[in-house]
């Protein structure tokens, strides 16, 4: 059994953890909520008993074997390693390690093999990475893909519970004729579509479309395809979309896609439009999956496909992938508790 701590337990994804760790029954011997020092006190129901918040501090890391990281790029920066140094295995749901060289970035249905090679740190990749990776590595398998081109339509919650907040306010003051004053996002979000997510770069891309094309290559291991990305923020509280577009090397018929995503881990093939079925992001809301649809020929290019690519951003793109993380590093032996007790 394991001594597993959440870091940033308040927060939106460190609820996901909680809520996810108990439905998945993992091998748990004790569990650690830490947050800020203003939380530090609060009460939290898990496996029907109350786990009381504490202060994130160096020293409570000493007896846990992983943990789980969702506080921010700073938080990490300052407590990860630290937590790695005093054994905890540290799986971190940030940006702040996912492009160094010596930590591995993991989709388990992706590169499981690369937990291995860890040194104390893995990292989570970002939530519109996740679901894109799982839809492409199944393809990319059977023939090889050249080229992506991807537009993302991200709720909300990606931008944390002040966002939730935010796109309610705005929403029942423009239904009553009311001034509306962001203060989360740049413009007004409720009635709107914002292409601007994280702060832009010099070349005119945002942090979070070079995150989508450099995160790719790293964990498809493909360090050289062209990838183009632009995310937008749009008035959905949960679940994030996307329009991929791929080409590949040779041509792929839709219903060869089709039938090889069927058969993928994770993987919900919903695509018939004689009876508008295709995925939605409410439908995904509270789902492990990723879904897929719409998959048909790319008519601007030889040998491409476009598809719609769907998936709740708080479970398999954050919470739930950490834990498949964890999970597939005990199984394999890479993650292991350091007490006397079996894994179980």
């Amino acid at each position: 059994m394991l001594n597993v701590a959440v870091v940033g337990a308040t927060g939106l994804v460190g609820q996901e953890f909680i809520k996810i760790l108990e439905e998945r029954r993992f091998p748990l011997s004790s569990l650690r909520l830490l947050a800020s020092k203003r939380s530090a006190g609060k009460e939290v129901l898990f496996n029907d008993q109350v786990v009381e918040v504490e202060e994130a501090r160096p020293e409570v890391f000493r007896d846990v074997d992983i943990a789980l990281f969702s506080a921010g790029s700073d938080v990490s920066r300052k407590l990860s390693p630290l937590a790695a140094e005093a054994g905890a295995v540290v799986i971190d749901n940030s940006s702040a390690f996912r492009m160094e060289p010596t930590v591995p970035l993991v989709v388990p249905e992706v590169n499981p093999e690369d937990i291995e090679g860890h040194e104390g740190i893995i990292a989570n990749p970002n939530c519109s990475t996740i679901q894109m990776v799982v839809a492409l590595y199944p393809l990319h398998k059977v023939n090889p893909i050249k080229r992506v081109i991807v537009t993302t339509y991200q709720a909300v919650s990606g931008s944390g519970a002040a966002a939730l907040r935010e796109l309610t306010s705005q929403t029942k003051l423009i239904l009553e004729g009311r001034r509306v004053v962001p203060h989360v996002y740049s413009h007004q979000v409720a009635f709107n579509v914002l292409p601007e997510i994280d702060v832009f770069l010099n070349n005119g891309y945002t942090a979070e479309e070079r995150k989508m094309t450099e995160e790719t290559r790293k964990i498809m291991h493909v360090k050289d395809m062209p990838i183009a990305a632009t995310c937008a923020r749009v008035p959905v509280y949960f679940g994030h979309s996307e329009a991929v577009n791929v080409e590949f090397t040779f041509p792929m018929e839709p219903e060869e896609a089709r039938e090889i995503l069927s058969q993928a881990p994770s993987i919900r093939v919903l695509d018939d439009v004689s009876v508008s079925f295709y995925p939605q992001p409410w439908a995904a809301s509270g789902s492990d999956h990723v879904f897929v649809g719409r998959i048909r020929k790319d008519i601007s290019c030889d040998n491409g496909l476009v598809m719609w690519v769907v998936a709740d951003n708080l479970r398999k793109g954050a919470a739930l992938n950490a834990i498949q993380i964890a999970e597939e590093g005990v199984k394999m032996g890479w993650i292991a508790s350091r007490h006397s007790e079996v894994v179980g």
